[in-house]
């Protein structure tokens, strides 16, 4: 599946809102529109966020091509903060933009756009083979005939395209491996009722599709061999911010002895955190949680508290997967070796 389409002059994003009833694309032809994209969860997911906005800096420097490269670079960096502002949480997001600006800077206005789309579509094309090697790597950790737990979107739908958690997926697949995915639900966006298990159907992959409050007796029942989920920030510790409800699955997990797995490229470590406790967790509207569509839920008036992400601590992590291999713990000092 693919979620996003660059054009040349305009990005054209697949309307995750509307899954799984309609296909929709939205064409953005401006940095603001990407923007309004991301806020509103047209595209979701760390790293497709990230490729998202680089190519929303390229429609932002192909707008100032007739400009004095000055007034271009400050309009770029403003377009920069616009973005950055969507979702603070993700750090792919921060990331690519700052991947863009440094290879933009110092440019002239008529060389910007054409450097600015180069580099862009270098994200974009890292990410899938990225997300490929990641899943050759994390498949060596699904047996023959596992059921694998998941949460929230880690696919093609949440990338530039394969996945990271559901990358593994179909990388044992591919192998030739039988593979069970239970997905919880994810309240209360419903990523993983509405995304995951479509994507999972499209590609013929088993799926058995629970609400979150079920996952805990289904390792108890001994349906779950391991959990793979994706991430949108990782600490210098190995603290991993993700969609909320991933830290229950990591205690549910130690407590039954299933191997809690976080797949996630380089990009989304942030070692200028040394904890979770540094992550910035992004909250959303109310209507996402007393509403289901234009269906109420919830009394009117009722308070509501709607964080979109929590933070699992390392000590629940069996290992990373990345792109670089299997990271096992002490976190620390593997991520630091990872940078030198």
């Amino acid at each position: 599946m693919k979620a996003i389409d660059w054009t040349g002059h305009s990005l054209r994003l697949l309307d995750q809102t509307k899954l799984p009833e309609e296909i929709v694309w939205v064409e953005c032809r401006t940095y603001d529109e990407v923007a309004t994209a991301i806020r509103q969860m047209i595209v979701r997911g760390a790293p497709a966020i990230g490729a998202a906005a680089a190519y929303a800096l390229v429609l932002a420097a192909q707008a100032c091509t007739s400009k004095e490269a000055e007034v271009c670079w400050q309009e770029l960096q403003a377009a920069a903060d616009v973005l950055r502002a969507t979702r603070p949480t993700a750090v792919n997001l921060a990331w690519a933009l700052q991947r863009m600006l440094r290879a933009g800077e110092g440019l002239a206005a008529a060389a910007l756009a054409e450097c600015l789309e180069t580099e862009a579509n270098t994200i974009a094309e890292e990410d899938v083979k990225i997300n490929r090697t990641l899943g050759q790597f994390g498949a060596e950790l699904v047996p023959d005939g596992g059921r694998v737990l998941t949460h929230c979107n880690a696919g093609a739908l949440a990338t530039v395209g394969y996945g990271t958690a559901l990358g593994v997926i179909r990388a044992a697949v591919e192998q030739g491996k039988r593979v069970e995915v239970f997905a919880d639900e994810t309240r209360p966006y419903l990523q993983g009722s509405r995304l995951t298990t479509f994507e999972l159907m499209q590609d013929n992959i088993p799926v058995t599709l629970i609400t979150d409050s079920m996952a805990g007796w289904l390792m108890a029942s001994g349906g779950v061999d391991l959990v793979i989920v994706g991430a949108d920030r990782v600490a210098r510790n190995g603290d991993v911010a993700n969609k909320i409800g991933t830290y229950t699955l990591a205690v549910l997990a130690k407590e039954h002895q299933i191997p809690f797995y976080v797949a996630c490229p380089l990009s989304t470590l942030d070692l200028t955190l040394a904890t979770g406790q540094e992550i910035i967790i992004e909250e959303r509207e109310a209507k996402e949680i007393t509403h289901i569509r234009d269906i109420r839920l919830a009394p009117a008036g009722a308070r509501v508290w709607n964080p979109a992400f929590d933070v699992t601590p390392h000590q629940l992590v069996t290992a990373f997967i990345t792109e670089k291999g299997l990271i096992y713990p002490p976190f620390t000092p593997a991520f630091e070796r990872l940078f030198q």
